[in-house]
């Protein structure tokens, strides 16, 4: 039997891949991971007692936790989507993006508006120096289980996948470090939120080469 012939009956006897196979690999690996993104986040930094406030009203103590979370769902499904080989990313980066281009949009305005004098403390706030490297801690858990996911799946894309891993793990800390972190400005979070969410995918994108070979 030559190579060909091989290959062939192999492929005949194989079973179907299950419909929605990678999509239940990213939801299993982040219902596993995110509760211990959420106690580490309690036990290391703990809910800011003005939260409940924060949230009674629609200001951007709201966009500070629905965008990044908005980057996540956008990273959940580039993970599904280059887990599967012969799938291409496409306008899926957009689910990423346009939460980004958002924080951005906010920050801008905030920033054209505020006084001159008010405008160091709106970028710097008290926490700049911490803020990414929390939302990178806060987002390992995640990023390790979509890595994971995706070894159990067939990426052809290492780093554009590791990368998708990072956006989702990244977007995910940032959502989690919103339920502790005071900072309020936009211009804060148009600047570290998105240095921490961008942390996470350079980790990513650097792991998959090495942990996503076949």
């Amino acid at each position: 039997m030559n190579t060909d012939d091989l290959i062939t009956l192999l492929a005949r006897q194989a079973p179907p891949v299950p419909r929605h196979a990678a999509a239940r690999q990213v939801a299993l690996a982040l219902a596993a991971a995110l509760p211990l993104s959420v106690a580490w986040l309690l036990v290391a930094y703990g809910l800011r007692p003005t939260l409940a406030a924060e949230l009674s009203g629609l200001g951007m103590a709201w966009a500070k936790l629905l965008l990044p979370a908005a980057v996540a769902l956008g990273g959940a499904v580039l993970v599904a989507r280059l887990g599967r080989p012969g799938t291409r990313a496409g306008l899926a980066w957009l689910a990423v993006a346009v939460p980004v281009l958002l924080l951005w949009l906010l920050g801008a305005r905030a920033w054209a508006e505020a006084p001159a004098g008010a405008r160091d403390a709106l970028l710097w706030g008290t926490t700049w120096r911490t803020c990414p490297w929390n939302i990178l801690l806060l987002g390992l858990p995640v990023l390790a289980a979509a890595l994971l996911a995706l070894r159990a799946l067939a990426p052809v894309r290492p780093v554009a996948a590791g990368a998708a891993a990072g956006a989702l793990a990244g977007g995910t800390g940032a959502a989690v470090y919103a339920l502790h972190c005071p900072e309020l400005g936009a211009p804060f979070l148009a600047v570290w939120y998105v240095a921490g969410m961008a942390l996470a995918v350079l980790a990513g994108a650097l792991a998959g080469p090495r942990l996503l070979r076949w």
